[in-house]
Formats: C-alpha cells, sequence, structure tokens
C-alpha cells in the first residue's frame, strides 16, 4: 500500500507549526510588566526603556477572545476608492504602532482572530468625534488618520477612523453604522 500522501500530509503539517511558532517569537526584543509600566529590553538586557503605561485593552486580551477592528470612513469628504484605500491603511498602521509596545497581548489576540477588519461609514467628522469619545468612554483605543492634503481633499482632515478590542464593545460604538 502507498502512504506517500499520508506523509507528505505529516511533513506540510510540520513545516505549517514551524512557520507558525516562528511568526510568534520576536527575536529582538521582549516585554514585560514591571510596576505598573511596560519595560521593553534588547535580549542582551542593555537599552532598557520604559513606555506609557499599558491600555486596558490589554487586561482585556487576557479575559475574552473575539477582538476586532473597524475602521470609520468619512462619507462626506467622497474619496475615491484607492483615497479610501489608502487612509485606512494609515489608520490600521497607526492604531497597531500605537499598540505595538502599550497592548500586545490585545494585537496577539487580534492576530489569533485572523486580524478582523470591518470598514464602515460615517456622515461627518463631528460624528467622527463622538464616536471617538464614546469608544474612549468604553477603554478603547483608537486613531485617527489625519490626510496631509496633497492629492483629493484639504490639508488636516480627519478621513479614517480606526476602533480594536472585543467584538462585543466594538459593536457598542460601531454596530449602528453601514458598512462602506
Amino acid at each position: 500500500m502507498d502512504f506517500a500522501w499520508l506523509n507528505a500530509l505529516v511533513v506540510s503539517a510540520g513545516w505549517i507549526a514551524f512557520g507558525y511558532l516562528l511568526g510568534c517569537v520576536r527575536p529582538l526584543t521582549f516585554t514585560r510588566i514591571f510596576k505598573g509600566s511596560l519595560v521593553v529590553e534588547e535580549k542582551d538586557g542593555k537599552n532598557k526603556k520604559n513606555l506609557k503605561e499599558p491600555l486596558e485593552i490589554e487586561r482585556l486580551a487576557d479575559l475574552l477572545d473575539d477582538f476586532k477592528m473597524v475602521l470609520v470612513v468619512r462619507n462626506d469628504l467622497k474619496m475615491g476608492k484607492g483615497k479610501i484605500a489608502a487612509q485606512c491603511s494609515h489608520a490600521t498602521l497607526g492604531l497597531y504602532k500605537k499598540l505595538l509596545h502599550r497592548a500586545p497581548k490585545a494585537l496577539n489576540r487580534w492576530e489569533m482572530c485572523a486580524q478582523p477588519k470591518v470598514v464602515v461609514k460615517i456622515e461627518s467628522e463631528e460624528d467622527m468625534l463622538v464616536l471617538q469619545e464614546r469608544a474612549k468612554s468604553l477603554k478603547l483605543p483608537t486613531h485617527i488618520t489625519i490626510d496631509a492634503g496633497r492629492t483629493q481633499i484639504a490639508p488636516n482632515s480627519r478621513t479614517v477612523m480606526a476602533i480594536m478590542g472585543p467584538a462585543d464593545v466594538v459593536d457598542e460604538v460601531t454596530g449602528g453604522l453601514k458598512l462602506l
């Protein structure tokens, strides 16, 4: 009997597991909580630097499973599809960078959920700012992208807001908005 397919399956599964483990390891730095603030050290123990205190979302990552990111796009700016894509990318990266050292468990939880992203629309800057205050009151991290104004829209326009957190809590903020 030929079991070559079984060997191929076992080898493939091994490589997938190996790749996953490599992706989970941060080779250059590690993080730890020390007296309420996050400390980042290089592997040799040099170059310690204290960062701001971890965000509340970091504690929620231990308790809740489903995390997602919602991108709230201003519909009144009438941005083209490419512009919207670029602004959503800026917002995603901006929030990611904000959370990288202040909430690594939350980012990991979001990544383990397959990095879900939902894009919704809102009708004005004022409505977006009200939504941001609602998110902040629920201790959800946000990032608003501000455009440089070199192409389609006026300089310093707030274009997209990214919100990340437990799906149920994010839905309390953005659940009433329509998909873009």
